[in-house]
């Protein structure tokens, strides 16, 4: 008996912290059937603040902390917003929720969101806690897009690299074979974005112009390419904040476009290096990344083959990660993996997600 098809809302808050992203999809878990509407809600200036500044506290919070709660609360009820933006009504949300704090070697990842007040308010069953089966059974609990990219990009020539610049910035490879092999590559906007809010009081460098009017600085660039996560075998992850110190150390003292230039360097030269194990014949890159003309044309230099936006391979790259959650949340439903041992590191192929139905 063929799989049910389901229609699904996916929610994605990624570490850039902008806001939470929807999309509407009907899947079985393996294909993708249609796509529906997508919407953005874009954070108020306050609560980014407040996620912002959980980022730095989280390692010392526990989750009773009443701070946590109210910014949790408010956070649910903007995801909330944005199913309703979506206009669809679903069988089922995959509510991926803000990460806080990811440290895989510790066995903890942490994503806030009240799943009980989301299901309550939409009246939907959700499905939540995506990663944390994986990081209790030693896996990095991240990248988790790889098994849509796959499912995305079946007809596709391959070898195939998918890059996503959130925050972070990781990459899914696709083999001719049906290989999928994945891992965090380095920073992505997040460094950025912190500077650009510093420096200019913009949320971000709009097209990478301001990075695009500095100089390079080689020995700083060396010393960020030297942290030692760069020498790990992949599956790997990392947390928004793994490199902040080095950063700091590496920036002190340049003028502030030539630290975005060299931040802008380290992003697209980390991508660049990452392990793969045949060439792509060509790379598509999702996440707020794509839009960044500067980044764009440095990612382009990494590699011989095209560079584009995975809106050449018809992909809506503004709702990627978010159809990916409401595909995740089906194959939640059917036990089917979410994770595998070449993407995340997890010992075997890896179900996980729990659901709240919505409470009388």
């Amino acid at each position: 008996m063929p799989a049910r098809t389901l229609r699904a809302i996916g929610l994605m808050s990624g570490t850039s912290l902008d806001g939470v992203d929807a999309a509407w999809i009907e899947t079985d878990g393996e294909h993708v059937f249609h796509f529906g509407p997508a919407a953005m809600l874009r954070y108020q200036d306050d609560l980014r603040a407040d996620l912002r500044r959980l980022l730095d506290l989280a390692p010392g919070l526990s989750p009773d902390d009443r701070f946590l709660q109210r910014v949790e609360e408010r956070l649910t009820r903007d995801h909330a917003l944005a199913v309703s933006m979506t206009g669809r009504a679903a069988d089922v949300i995959g509510f991926h929720g803000q990460t806080i704090l990811h440290a895989p070697e510790a066995h903890r990842t942490w994503q806030i969101g009240d799943a009980v007040l989301l299901a309550h308010i939409t009246r939907i069953p959700v499905v939540h806690d995506f990663r944390s089966a994986d990081v209790a059974a030693g896996g990095q609990g991240a990248p988790f897009a790889p098994l849509f990219h796959a499912a995305l990009a079946a007809a596709l020539p391959k070898p195939l690299l998918v890059v996503n610049i959130g925050g972070v910035a990781n990459i899914t490879w696709l083999g001719a074979g049906g290989e999928i092999i994945a891992c965090d590559t380095g920073p992505g906007n997040g460094p950025l974005d912190d500077l650009a809010q510093r420096h200019l009081g913009k949320p971000y460098d709009e097209n990478g112009a301001f990075a695009a009017s500095g100089q390079v600085d080689e020995a700083r660039l060396g010393l960020l390419l030297g942290h030692p996560y760069f020498a790990r075998p992949a599956p790997k992850s990392l947390d928004r904040l793994t490199f902040s110190a080095l950063i700091a150390q590496a920036i002190e003292g340049l003028p502030p476009a030539d630290a975005a230039a060299t931040l802008a360097a380290f992003c697209a030269t980390a991508i660049g290096r990452a392990p793969l194990p045949a060439p792509p014949l060509r790379v598509l890159v999702g996440g707020g990344g794509r839009h960044n003309a500067h980044l764009m044309q440095l990612l382009a230099a990494q590699f011989p083959v095209p560079v584009q936006p995975v809106e050449a391979a018809g992909w809506d790259g503004d709702a990627l990660e978010a159809q990916c959650f409401a595909f995740l949340a089906v194959r939640s439903l059917r036990g089917l993996p979410l994770s595998l041992p070449s993407t995340t590191g997890v010992p075997e192929p890896m179900p996980g997600g729990r659901l709240q139905r919505p409470t009388l």
